[in-house]
């Protein structure tokens, strides 16, 4: 018996990703608007900032301090952006840190037309930029749950992951371009112009005032939202399992290595490697139309990061194969995605309003924080084993740490959300 074409156009449908949240959420449909322009403007200064550096520099040890540069303020200033988030107008927040963030653009586009740019004021604006990064990311965050219902929450956390894994595979391919064309000065004008097209969006969404009466931000509100995070074992889960992927199972550190000494490709084949898990990413979010509908995320989170470490493994058996390791990236990188769409969501369910920035500021720590260590532990093992068993390895023990995870928190395994079973996507019920 053939399925009645109506009935396969709706299952087609039902694997695209839902963007519900863009049809019926009006301000979340601009924020996401402005986003996703911005976020290619910050890829294109992610690749021109250090590409200037090392080429005042060419010094490796320069990047270095680059990195650490814009790694110590969100250190720093993460948990209180987090508070700030709590106790602010979410919308004011959002547009003083993007104009603080415009700023720094556009002094970088001014010291780079300058006969002899000085390197200490670039790593001053990458700091200051970062700071700024440190304020806004976790507003942004916690002002998602206020623009769309918790039916669609993640549905817009999934269209959140298209647009920065979007602009993660278009922000580099432009930059490359811009800086060959219109140079490094060229390329920071861009991300100035898309941060006017972001702001221009932020104000024309509605107020997000705290509900009832705000706390002022402060380390007692600060240490509020971090016993928060303790008490709540599900959460804690999230950021364990999220560790546990990135400090074993990110490879990115080796690709210079790989690229150059096992594969043989080249720098093109280094920018293949770097753009293949953001291009998978992409490509999962595009048919992530059943996320909505999935009820045990506690079990899918642990699927997807068993599948991200899987996948680790066999690129890291594949080096006689480019082809085929790209496509194991690709593979790890759409785990990823939905790994994270999935703990996104148990974070932002399990959080009051009035602790949304600040759990926020806690998960964003994590998720910065754990690819840093993941760095430095890959090139650690990789100096003494190589860097091929170095991934293979990483991936093995991510796999192993899945089990661990599972075990200490078996709460994460049995999560079920209630209440989404039997709705279609314009949340009436279903058949």
């Amino acid at each position: 018996m053939t399925t009645p074409p109506r009935r396969r156009l709706a299952s087609a449908r039902g694997l695209v990703i839902d963007i519900e949240p863009l049809r019926r959420d009006h301000d979340f449909r601009r924020l996401w608007a402005g986003q996703s322009i911005n976020v290619i403007g910050n890829q294109i200064t992610r690749v021109a900032l250090p590409y200037q550096v090392y080429v005042l520099t060419g010094s490796t040890l320069a990047l270095a301090g680059l990195v650490l540069a814009q790694l110590v303020p969100l250190l720093l200033f993460t948990l209180g952006g987090g508070a700030i988030a709590d106790a602010l107008d979410r919308r004011r927040v959002l547009f003083v840190t993007q104009i603080g963030l415009a700023i720094t653009s556009l002094a970088l586009v001014i010291l780079s037309l300058q006969p002899n740019p000085s390197l200490p004021l670039y790593f001053v604006l990458a700091f200051v930029a970062s700071g700024f990064s440190a304020v806004e990311w976790p507003t942004r965050s916690s002002a998602t749950p206020r623009l769309v219902p918790a039916e669609r929450l993640r549905a817009a956390i999934a269209l959140g992951q298209l647009s920065y894994n979007g602009g993660s595979v278009i922000g580099p391919a432009v930059a490359g371009i811009l800086i060959g064309v219109v140079g490094v000065a060229g390329a920071f004008a861009v991300d100035v112009a898309t941060y006017a097209v972001s702001l221009a969006m932020i104000l024309r969404i509605r107020p997000i005032p705290p509900i009832g009466e705000p706390g002022r931000p402060s380390l007692a509100a600060i240490r509020e939202g971090l016993s928060f995070v303790r008490a709540r074992r599900l959460i804690l889960s999230t950021f364990a399992i999220d560790l546990n992927a990135m400090i074993f199972g990110s490879p990115r550190t080796l690709y210079p290595a790989l690229a150059l000494d096992i594969f043989k490709v080249g720098p093109v084949g280094l920018g293949l490697l770097t753009a293949a898990p953001a291009a998978g990413a992409f490509a999962a979010i595009l048919l992530s139309g059943g996320v909505s509908r999935f009820r045990r995320i506690g079990r899918g989170i642990l699927l997807a990061v068993a599948a991200w470490g899987a996948a680790i493994v066999l690129f890291g058996l594949s080096t006689s194969f480019f082809v085929l390791a790209l496509l194991f990236l690709a593979i790890a990188g759409g785990a990823d995605v939905v790994s994270a769409v999935f703990r996104s969501s148990v974070v932002q369910m399990e959080t009051p309003d009035e602790l949304r920035g600040r759990v926020a500021s806690v998960h964003i720590l994590v998720v910065t924080s754990g690819p840093q260590v993941g760095d430095i532990e890959a090139a650690v093992v990789a100096s003494a084993i190589g860097a091929q068993l170095s991934v293979i390895s990483g991936g093995l023990l991510c796999l192993l740490g899945v089990l661990v995870v599972a075990k200490a928190f078996p709460e994460l395994d049995a999560h079920v959300v209630p209440g989404l079973a039997g709705r279609t996507r314009s949340g009436s019920p279903g058949p």
